[in-house]
């Protein structure tokens, strides 16, 4: 049996191929919708500060939420311009800066190759590896039964993952609004940047509500809730040691194992339990 070249579908972030489905004893071909996985560059006044391995969907959000996360700039409004431009080789998002940012980014200038399962890659030391993630705001109080609706709305707005059960996403949901926004991409980390832009350029403050992710919850995922300003972590999976301990130091109610029949809260549970707040006030 010989398997057909792929059909591709253009940069809405998937693409259809044709597989071997071994079911029932037997196999059979046909088609597969799967993520598309593409080479992104971001480029600021011309030079490449990294180039990363991402789902090429939302990429001014992506833009945008990675210069906020890797402190290139302040706000949405420290760039002045952003363009999304094809390449053959991928996709470069083109961004420029005002002289001072760009001073202070070309003082720390590094060049990173970014796996779609890595959020550290290229950094030059150990101590850039466990910085300090700034201290986030008090943020509001939430009962459990809040927790649980804001996870089960999810799944209905992930597109690309119902179509390919291949894919992250990071959301932020309100008890007003419900859910604002959500990302998905290829990389848990590219989500979380793609969000952290989405919600920079509408002007939403995420200390309003709740973070919600798809994946385990390692450091660098709270670093990058820190930066935002997300006072409350709610994700499927497990955090590492190291996410518990950033995550307390920074003052991030930080809960996994998120599911149907409840949840597990790693730090500062006060944001939860009502007489738990009590207590800490």
């Amino acid at each position: 049996m010989i398997l057909s070249t792929p059909v591709m579908v253009g940069l809405d972030g998937v693409a259809t191929v044709t597989r071997i489905a071994w079911r029932d004893g037997r196999p059979s071909e046909g088609p597969r919708i799967i993520p598309e996985e593409t080479p992104v560059a971001l480029t600021y006044n011309r030079s490449t500060h990294a180039v990363m391995l991402a789902s090429p969907t939302d990429l001014e959000d992506f833009a945008v939420g990675f210069s906020l996360s890797e402190g290139i700039v302040h706000s949405a409004a420290d760039i002045g311009e952003l363009d999304v431009v094809t390449v053959p080789d991928g996709i470069e998002l083109r961004m420029t800066l005002a002289s001072e940012r760009l001073d202070a980014l070309t003082q720390r200038q590094r060049r990173l190759a970014g796996p779609s399962g890595c959020g550290l890659c290229g950094l030059d030391s150990l101590a850039s590896a466990v910085r300090p993630a700034p201290a986030v705001p008090p943020g509001g109080i939430f009962s459990p039964e809040t927790i649980g609706d804001a996870m089960a709305s999810m799944p209905i707005a992930q597109r690309l993952n119902q179509q390919t059960r291949a894919i992250h996403a990071a959301a932020f949901w309100t008890p007003a609004a419900g859910l604002v926004a959500l990302r998905e991409d290829v990389g848990r980390h590219n989500a979380l940047d793609k969000l952290a832009g989405a919600l920079a350029r509408q002007g939403i403050p995420a200390s309003t509500g709740l973070l919600l992710l798809t994946s385990r919850v390692s450091v660098e995922m709270v670093q990058k809730a820190a930066t935002l300003g997300a006072p409350v972590i709610v994700a499927v999976s497990a955090p590492t040691a190291l996410a518990v301990r950033v995550a307390e130091q920074a003052g991030i109610t930080l809960i996994g194992i998120a599911r149907q029949d409840g949840f597990e809260i790693f730090t500062h549970p006060h944001r939860i339990f009502r007489e738990m707040a009590q207590n800490v006030a």
